[in-house]
């Protein structure tokens, strides 16, 4: 071969390489990355996270400071710890962080492969999810609209636990907490009560609920060494792919039974009436498959019914636990509301203690303790540091919560911080206040966050006005965590109650 034509040849073979790694030298950023553990080989810092991940990192962050960088597998990993560095990740770089790492087992095997509105990209089809669900559900103007459905189970949940106190059987608090949040989600989205009663039923309903928002915080090997995914050497997958399986085959049947009684809902369209007919007008070109239904479903059963329900138990805990502050509590609503009737959500305003006690257990019992994680596929610079790209990051809102710098005596159980004079009187749950992000912040914010803290305020509320409480002869209330996606009581509360108003209250 010619020396010239094998001259050209090499080079344009070679040049594009060349320039390649040229132009990467020349991008790659002087600044240090995050400081962070050195971990162990393939595994990096996998092993330094134990079951309770939220706690282990919290740890770890006393250490290595706010922004935390580690390299677990071979994933790159970011953790925030602080209100400030929050801030700085959820603002500037807000946009550049609202993305999910989809490419997990959690995503592929128990959240319709990121067809859902809560792991999915921040994509059209994202947003036309959001929207629809802002519009006909969530917003201010379609939350109000469904307030008579919100009565009228927390009235069945009332009568259940009359009946239960007429027979001296205690209440087991979640099971009913689940059951009523279950049927309202049910009768707005889809015209139909779910459950009629605490029964088999409904307990299986909660084992699939918990399989799915515990395992799903499991730090599973396999997204961190793909290599060995496949040996599901923890058994999440299969526990994942087993709950998945249920919970959707529940949304098929709800909604073949939803399609079969679309003439009866004629003039009165529920949720999913709602959003199909919206889609039909959709001009954005995006258009929502079944599975986008089936997943949307998903979500709002599970976030809606668990994630509240499991504030409430915290938050009942906590005042069994301080009889002075569930005393104060009463004492405020029979002020206001009286004996004769029991709290309305009207009443919620009125009732400054109510909404204390509400965000103290926010603050401590953050039903969501690490972010559903975000994800950049471009590199950046926060606060002096390079975050490379393809990096996912998770804020520790337990953490944050529970920083001492920010929050006195924070281990303790004290809703007056947040009364006039305390020094959380302004502080707010919404997403602006970054001291307290339990509905977490930025464009990937929980949608239902306003529909989360009025449940949280009607439920506690109303158990609180409507009952003494009293555990069993011998037991006390246990405040240990189950760790996972979602950190409910280790130990439900199992309870005596005692009406405490007129007996017509109850019927």
């Amino acid at each position: 071969m010619d020396a010239t034509l094998l001259l050209i040849i090499l080079t344009s073979l070679f040049t594009p390489l060349l320039l390649h790694l040229l132009l990467r030298h020349h991008r790659r950023s002087t600044l240090p990355l995050p400081p962070g553990p050195r971990g162990y080989p393939i595994l990096g810092a996998l092993p330094l996270i134990g079951p309770a991940a939220h706690v282990s990192l919290a740890n770890l962050a006393k250490r290595y400071g706010p922004i935390m960088y580690l390299k677990l597998g071979t994933r790159s990993v970011v953790v925030v710890s602080t209100s400030s560095a929050a801030r700085s990740f959820l603002t500037t770089f807000d946009h550049q962080f609202a993305n999910r790492p989809t490419a997990t087992m959690k995503t592929k095997e128990a959240a319709y492969n990121g067809e859902d509105m809560v792991f999915s990209n921040y994509t059209p089809r994202w947003k036309l999810l959001r929207r629809l669900s802002t519009i006909h559900m969530l917003g201010n103007k379609a939350f109000t609209k469904w307030a008579n459905v919100r009565r009228s189970e927390v009235m069945h949940m009332l009568h259940a636990m009359h009946e239960s106190s007429k027979l001296g059987k205690p209440v087991l608090v979640p099971e009913m907490l689940i059951c009523a949040t279950t049927n309202i989600i049910g009768r707005v989205m889809l015209s139909q009560r779910v459950f009629d009663s605490v029964d088999e039923e409904l307990g299986k309903f909660r084992d699939v609920l918990k399989e799915l928002l515990t395992g799903g915080g499991i730090f599973n090997i396999g997204d961190f060494v793909p290599g060995i995914g496949w040996m599901d050497l923890q058994g999440v997958k299969a526990k994942l792919v087993k709950a998945h399986r249920k919970m959707d085959d529940m949304m098929k049947k709800m909604l073949a039974l939803h399609k079969a009684t679309m003439k009866e809902r004629e003039g009165c369209p529920d949720f999913i009436d709602l959003v199909l007919a919206s889609e039909l007008r959709d001009d954005d070109g995006e258009k929502l498959s079944d599975v986008n239904i089936r997943a949307l479903l998903s979500n709002m059963f599970s976030a809606g019914t668990d994630t509240s329900t499991i504030i409430v138990e915290w938050a009942l805990a906590e005042l069994i636990k301080n009889p002075a502050i569930l005393k104060r509590l009463q004492s405020e609503m029979d002020a206001i509301i009286g004996q004769e009737r029991i709290l309305q959500e009207d009443d919620i305003s009125k009732l400054p203690y109510l909404q204390a006690v509400c965000k103290e257990a926010l603050r401590l019992h953050a039903s969501t303790p690490l972010s559903i994680p975000h994800y950049s596929f471009e590199s950046c610079e926060v606060e002096g540091y390079h975050i490379p790209a393809d990096t996912r990051l998770l804020i520790n809102i337990w953490a944050i919560g529970r920083d001492p710098d920010i929050w006195e005596n924070p281990l303790e159980f004290i809703p007056e911080r947040f009364l006039p004079g305390g020094n959380a009187v302004n502080i707010e749950p919404h997403g602006t206040d970054f001291e307290m992000i339990p509905f977490g912040a930025g464009r990937r914010i929980c949608v239902g966050k306003q529909a989360g803290m009025v449940f949280v305020q009607y439920l506690l509320g109303v158990l609180v006005h409507g009952f003494n409480w009293q555990m069993p002869k011998g037991e006390e209330i246990d405040l240990k965590e189950t760790p996972g996606l979602v950190i409910p009581k280790e130990v439900p509360i199992k309870a005596f109650v005692t009406p405490r108003l007129a007996s017509k209250v109850y019927f």
